[in-house]
């Protein structure tokens, strides 16, 4: 199939990871793929391994030109499918697949919120909506913005072997480190993760945790809100915020388990990446984690925003080796069945063809 992928970020996030990913694994089961993004963009140099007259740049001014060249570049290269991965590029690909008869629209859905009704009109050529987990389906269905029947689920994956290694290596180090990944915003409930460390460092002084991650807010303000909490419960010798850390699989090889406080969430690309690397997870029940992870047999669910429950389970992996080689090891073996690159680019794929064959 001749596949174009249209998104405009001009961030790195992971729905661009999603793209990207994405992208190479379909090349690799033999499709052409074509990409629309914005020059000098991270993701454009992460698409770096597409042949150059497969890439079109996208005007970050123009609208209205950025519809009529996607148009000719879809019609051109006899694109069969018009892929378009953040919401901003919806109303674009829609209005470009318009004026190039043969492609057909698909979107894929990424958040939670529900689309607004004034997207009916111009969505309603949409061939098939992609939702990256079925709290997404869900929201999609309520929305009634698009018909429930073109809508399939499909789960998020990654690569399982860039972070796969050894369960034992993990644990090699004294050093007992509880971490958790994810951009600084309240949503992500860092301030439950930042108050268990609290309560589980009161006994256990030789417990370090981490926060890895960065506020992309032009104040920062939560950010320095972490700060302020983790100064005033004492904690600054034992909590700390290094940052983003683009080496992702060696970050979360130096921690001992993950925790996941988020208090909504449409998928949980983090926990997965966490299992992935054979890592116990603890994680409160969001709407992905729920999806991701068999209670107890993957990982261990916890309630929203109860800090006490989240310090008590740490305890208990704390005390527990056994315990945390036994969720290590399930965790492992449930990323790579599961979530691995393959099977979401295969599940892609199935989606295309079903649209293409009319079906």
């Amino acid at each position: 199939m001749r596949i174009l992928q249209v998104c405009s970020v001009t961030t790195f996030g992971g729905g661009e990871r999603h793209l990207a990913d994405l992208s190479r694994a379909l090349t690799d089961l033999g499709h052409d793929v074509y990409a629309a993004c914005v020059p000098g963009s991270p993701l454009s140099a992460e698409l770096s391994f597409l042949p150059e007259e497969r890439l079109f740049a996208l005007n970050k001014r123009n609208y209205l030109k950025n519809v009529r060249e996607l148009a000719r570049f879809a019609r051109e290269h006899d694109i069969e499918i018009v892929h378009a991965h953040a919401a901003r590029d919806y109303y674009l690909a829609a209005l470009a697949v318009r004026l190039a008869p043969r492609s057909r629209l698909v979107l894929t859905r990424h958040a939670l919120f529900p689309l607004k009704k004034i997207n009916r009109l111009v969505l309603r050529g949409v061939g098939r909506v992609i939702a990256v987990s079925e709290a997404v389906a869900e929201s999609l269905r309520r929305s009634d913005v698009v018909d429930s029947s073109r809508i399939r689920v499909v789960h998020n994956g990654i690569d399982v072997d860039r972070f796969g290694r050894s369960i034992a290596s993990a644990h090699d180090n004294d050093l007992v480190l509880v971490g958790t990944v994810g951009h600084l915003a309240p949503i992500k409930g860092l301030d439950t993760f930042v108050r268990a460390a609290a309560l589980v460092s009161a006994g256990r002084p030789d417990v370090r945790f981490v926060i890895i991650g960065e506020d992309k807010s032009p104040e920062m303000s939560y950010r320095r809100s972490l700060e302020s909490l983790i100064s005033d419960l004492g904690l600054n010798e034992i909590v700390s915020m290094p940052g983003w850390r683009d080496d992702m699989p060696a970050a979360l090889s130096s921690l001992t388990f993950f925790v996941s406080a988020v208090r909504s969430e449409p998928f949980g690309l983090a926990i997965v990446e966490a299992m992935a690397a054979g890592l116990p997870v603890i994680a409160t029940a969001s709407e992905g984690a729920l999806e991701i992870i068999e209670d107890g047999v993957t990982g261990k669910l916890v309630p929203i925003d109860d800090a006490e429950a989240l310090a008590q389970y740490i305890n208990v992996l704390l005390d527990n080796p056994h315990e945390r080689s036994r969720l290590s090891h399930n965790a492992q073996l449930a990323a790579r069945e599961r979530f691995s690159l393959e099977r979401m680019a295969r599940d892609t794929e199935r989606v295309y063809r079903e649209l293409l064959a009319g079906e």
